[in-house]
């Protein structure tokens, strides 16, 4: 059975000790500071130095995740236990990144095909036909499955091998035009993710992009530029794609956790197969420091505690996160849907409420352009927060020193908020003590992104393991999507009735608008 429950997280002697360590003063500078409070991770350095955290209170949350059953969590999530209870589910990512003799044959199968197919379309040719030219990808998901993707090719495109790909999620008219302009339907590979195959936005994109398509070719040579990565292949044979051209997505691999899987296919495409199973190996390594390491040298269970002690315990209901690196200015974007998909709960799997918060508010975006936006809230601010700074040691495009002012600034930053400034003008205080944490990587690879992403990954698992919470599940977003369907129906000029007031007024005025 997996999950051994223990009391609600508010009612452990961890947790109640806490409590009293976050109402008193902390001495938090020392010489040793750096060395016992970071860690590197393969190409990872990670420092939580400027946590708020001293030795008594990094052995309470120790103590904390041991009373909450974290390290059998971790082994239950490593041995495919049915860690999705509300699902029935395993979760089953890390097996996706295993090295191709130790997966299981189906996905090392899938990873093959995978490969073959990328390798087609980087010579420029159809992968079912070599006669037939391909020049581009167009992606085609939403969430889960086109945040990771889109993510990765944007990091790790401008390697010297980085081939055509294009993104289309929303169902804005602009973004279709935009990510079609100056696509040809011939040449262009269309690669359509979604678990279900019956995601709103992705299947309206999708009849959209079949007109294109066979508006300017017969019908069979359109759907033969069509690849499906969905948990549901006969939906995709519905739609008209044939089997050998639909990849499989296992239901026991959600939707934001299957950048691993051939929803990674532009990637593929776009960094070549050999840089894809590097990604894959840069995760295996954190999945392996993850499921092996104690918890007072694992790096994601500690960032999970210092989550939890940040926002439950000092009030910070807010993550920033400071990508300083162009490449990586997708990342906040990202870790909001990992983050608040996976732990924006307020039930305990026990379908208990939960009695503690939760996932905070992540947010953030790209640096030093942050600085002269939202920095002066960050410094001078009333509402407490944490953050994350992200930069890399070095970059082999780097443009007359440019790298060095990234990492000057980084360093400020973080030292400013944790510090703070005192001043004879009362304007000009800014009160630090803002919690940090800085990851270091060595350089942008597809490695170092894969040990980054799985960190992020095994962090919110751990977090929800504290909270007593399902990380895998995502029933609000049903729910939104549900009452939508009833909308669009009525402002189609259906019978629907919607039965809010302001929701009806707000309706009829936007058919007023609209001339009906």
């Amino acid at each position: 059975m997996p999950f051994e429950e223990s009391n609600p997280p508010e009612a452990l002697p961890a947790w109640r000790r806490l409590a009293a360590l976050a109402a008193q003063p902390r001495q938090l500078e020392g010489p040793g500071r750096f060395a016992r409070l970071s860690a590197r991770l393969g190409p990872l350095l990670v420092d939580y130095s400027k946590q708020t955290t001293d030795a008594e209170v990094q052995a309470a949350l120790e103590e904390l995740g041991s009373q909450s059953h974290l390290p059998a969590a971790i082994a239950d999530l490593f041995a495919g236990a049915e860690v999705n209870t509300t699902e029935g589910r395993a979760a089953l990512h890390p097996e996706l990144r295993k090295p191709l003799a130790a997966a299981a044959p189906a996905v090392a199968a899938s990873r093959r095909r995978m490969s073959a197919v990328a390798e087609a379309v980087r010579r420029g040719v159809h992968p079912g036909d070599s006669s037939a030219p391909i020049d581009a990808v167009l992606h085609v998901g939403i969430g889960g499955s086109h945040l990771g993707p889109e993510l990765a090719v944007e990091a790790l495109a401008p390697l010297p091998d980085a081939r055509r790909v294009r993104f289309l999620a929303n169902i804005d008219g602009a973004a279709v035009g935009r990510a079609l302009d100056g696509l040809r339907p011939a040449t262009t590979l269309v690669v359509l993710a979604s678990k279900s195959f019956r995601t709103l936005e992705t299947l309206a994109n999708a009849e959209l992009l079949k007109r294109w398509m066979t508006d300017a070719l017969d019908a069979s040579a359109a759907m033969r530029n069509f690849i499906a990565v969905t948990g549901d292949a006969a939906a995709a044979r519905a739609f008209g794609i044939a089997e050998r051209q639909c990849f499989a997505l296992p239901e026991t691999v959600g939707g934001r956790y299957s950048l691993w899987s051939a929803v990674g296919l532009p990637v593929a495409v776009a960094i070549g197969p050999r840089a894809f199973e590097d990604m894959l190996a840069g995760a295996r390594l954190v999945d392996e420091h993850f499921a092996a390491t104690p918890l007072g040298a694992n790096l994601p269970a500690t960032l999970a505690l210092l989550e939890v002690w940040n926002g439950n315990f000092l009030g910070a209901g807010s993550h920033a996160v400071l990508p300083y690196d162009h490449r990586l200015r997708l990342l906040p974007a990202y870790l909001q849907q990992l983050v608040m998909e996976s732990n924006g709960k307020r039930v305990r799997r026990d379908g208990e409420p939960a009695a503690t918060h939760t996932a905070p508010l992540v947010w953030g975006g790209e640096e030093t352009g942050g600085q002269h936006a939202f920095h002066q809230w960050l410094h001078q601010g009333t509402r407490p927060f944490s953050a994350d700074f992200i930069v890399c040691a070095r970059r082999g495009d780097d443009v007359a020193g440019h790298q060095e002012w990234l990492l000057a600034n980084c360093l400020a930053q973080s030292q400013a908020l944790r510090a703070g400034r005192t001043s004879a003008s009362a304007h000009k205080r800014a009160p630090g003590g803002h919690p940090s944490t800085t990851i270091v990587l060595d350089e942008l690879t597809p490695e170092s992104l894969g040990a980054l992403l799985a960190l992020y990954e095994h962090k919110v698992f751990a977090a929800s393991a504290i909270w007593q919470i399902n990380a895998f599940d995502q029933w609000g977003v049903e729910f939104g999507k549900t009452l939508a369907n009833a909308i669009h129906e009525h402002l189609a000029g259906g019978p629907a009735q919607v039965e809010d007031d302001s929701t009806r007024g707000l309706l009829e005025e936007i058919r007023r608008a609209r001339g009906r």
